[in-house]
């Protein structure tokens, strides 16, 4: 098991137990595991989990929070506004090739 889903695998037990973040205890739980990691490891996880909540960074993974992909395949089911929306997004980028079509030379001259 490699030492970043190891303490992966104990932030999630300590999440899932409502108990804070930290190396220390992050090594106790790899101790009791009885796996071996560099000894920056937990420092390092609990440094980048300390300012967000586990829980909710799981439960809204797949909820399309924020996300383009989702919020494009949401918007048909609103109505007839996003394809509307999506076409002159194409229509801005066009122009913007063309442009560099004018600046006199190619990629192949």
């Amino acid at each position: 098991m490699s030492s970043e889903l190891a303490c992966v695998y104990a932030a999630l037990i300590l999440a899932d137990d409502d108990v804070a973040i930290t190396p220390e205890k992050l090594t106790t739980i790899l101790k009791a595991a009885g796996v071996d990691v560099e000894p920056y490891w937990p420092g390092l996880f609990a440094k980048a989990l300390e300012s967000c909540d586990l829980k909710t960074l799981i439960t809204t993974v797949g909820s399309g929070v924020g996300s383009a992909p989702a919020a494009g395949g949401a918007a048909p089911a609103a109505g007839g506004a996003a394809p509307a929306e999506a076409a002159p997004a194409k229509k801005e980028e066009e122009p913007e090739e063309e442009e560099d079509d004018d600046m006199g030379f190619g990629l192949f001259d």
